[in-house]
């Protein structure tokens, strides 16, 4: 074992129990050298069922085996969509902290330039720092990427995008792929989306570097619109004429027929054109995994997994180029809400960390949000910033590192630029109000005990009404907090 197994803070009254005791069998602070290689995987609008680790019926070899050696984050959460999550996670504090327009999936920009980002945390750590893929945190190039600390970006600055021709919505910012900030002429039309960034973070972990990186990969996958043509470029995804349940050259196309033929066991062809990107998507990070292997990085490397909300569930289309309807076509998840909901389905998602030899594997069942990402980074790779950070998220590495546990806190969590649905979770207890007057008082929440409903099936509130109150107190102080 060397120093690099739990990298730590350069004073050692500030490391988990067994970074000390690493840190006290060496006399100097660790190197540049000594840092690892660090990747933030995002997949888009991923529910909790729509991977093979909780749902059986999802083939993601990959992604379960990063879980399975490392530590799979049982209680994970993230925001209700999109915008509000990357937020979250490239700040380490809740959107609400920013303003309405980062409540919300919005083009807008959801932060200030000079905001302390992970990137910018990362270069000033002596990281070179990359995106790859969406960035939808400011669509525009001058509140792009590039102003946040990265390096080198290539991806779509706005939201979803045509898989094959990479653009957004009609309007404004329909021309939007781009490299560094420029746009691309063509968009690289043609290739898939998730092929294309995980093409560009596979020539990022190979290129010869002397210092660490920063690879933050956000998938497009598997928001809609789903389009999954394999070999037949030209030609969208649609139902075959001839028999309405599957779609044309189906048997032809590898994403629908994964070896262990789960995929066509699913009867329903809109479920099974979503675990077809399941599948790609799985696929495009195995791609992601092996170039570290083949570059020698892969045991200096952390890589941390996330989704960026709850499933979508039903779409109308015609959005975006290509773009099909569809009804019911996420795998059905064992809890309440969807995509946008404070309930935990849509907040609730699967989540890892992978770091071989540094975190060993277990199941971490403490509630964590992606909050805390930033947190635990910037005390992996001792970040000393200038002046504090006020972050909403806590230090993991005392769960991810050690066997400890985390101390009950506060989780909150509200939505809309109208903000019209709101929660709080502190301990096993959870309170939920939808509606837009504001909850002022305790006679506006439900009640909701986590470790017997999971579902949120039972009110019991008016049995609980001291525990309501010291949540709404709660609630208030974290609400204090936001930018109106």
């Amino acid at each position: 074992m060397n120093r690099r197994e739990f990298l730590c803070a350069a004073a050692a009254g500030a490391m988990s129990p067994a970074v000390r005791a690493l840190s006290a069998s060496s006399s100097s602070a660790p190197s540049i050298e000594d840092k690892p290689n660090v990747i933030v995987i995002i997949s888009d609008d991923q529910g909790w069922a729509d991977i093979g680790y909780n749902n059986p019926k999802a083939y993601t070899p990959h992604l379960n085996t990063l879980a399975a050696q490392g530590a799979t984050l049982a209680h994970h959460y993230v925001m209700p969509q999109c915008t509000p999550t990357r937020v979250a996670v490239m700040t380490g504090r809740y959107p609400g902290r920013f303003g309405p327009q980062a409540l919300q999936a919005s083009n807008a920009p959801a932060f200030p330039l000079g905001t302390p980002t992970l990137a910018s945390m990362f270069r000033a750590c002596g990281y070179e720092t990359f995106l790859c893929g969406k960035w939808h945190l400011g669509s525009s190039p001058e509140h792009g990427p590039n102003h946040f600390g990265f390096d080198e970006s290539y991806g779509s600055l706005a939201g979803a995008v045509g898989m094959y021709d990479h653009r957004y919505r009609k309007g404004q910012y329909e021309e939007n792929w781009h490299r560094n900030e420029k746009l691309i002429e063509g968009h690289d039309n043609g290739v898939h989306a998730t092929d294309l960034v995980a093409r560009e973070a596979v020539k990022i972990i190979e290129k010869p570097r002397e210092s660490p990186f920063f690879l933050y990969l956000a998938f497009h996958a598997v928001h809609t619109p789903l389009d999954e043509r394999g070999p037949f470029v030209d030609q969208a995804t649609q139902r075959d004429p001839e028999n309405p349940d599957r779609w044309l050259n189906e048997d032809k196309i590898k994403w629908f027929n994964d070896p262990a033929g789960k995929i066509q066991q699913e009867p329903d062809p809109e479920k099974r054109l979503l675990l077809a990107a399941v599948h790609h998507l799985d696929s495009a990070v195995g791609e992601v995994v092996a170039a570290l292997e083949r570059s020698g990085q892969r045991e200096d490397t952390l890589i941390l997994f996330s989704s960026d909300n709850g499933p979508q569930g039903s779409w109308p289309g015609n959005a975006y180029p290509d773009d099909l309807k569809l009804t019911d076509f996420n795998q059905p998840l064992p809890m309440r809400g969807l995509k946008l909901d404070v309930w935990e389905g849509g907040i609730h998602v699967p989540a890892f960390a992978n770091w071989p030899g540094r975190i060993r594997p277990k199941k971490v069942a403490d509630p964590v949000h992606i909050i805390d990402w930033f947190p635990t980074l910037a005390r992996l790779v001792d970040y000393q910033p200038r002046a504090p950070i006020p972050w909403d998220g806590v230090d993991l590495s005392p769960v991810l590192l050690d066997d400890s546990s985390l101390a009950k806190r506060d989780l909150y969590w509200i939505w809309n630029q109208r903000t019209n649905r709101w929660a709080l979770r502190y301990g096993k207890w959870k309170i939920v109000k939808y509606g837009n007057e504001e909850p002022r008082d305790v006679t506006a929440w439900q009640l909701f005990n986590l470790e017997d409903d999971p579902k949120e099936q039972n009110n019991i509130a008016e049995a609980h009404p001291e525990t309501v109150l010291a949540l709404h107190r709660r609630f208030l102080v974290q609400r204090s907090k936001d930018r109106r």
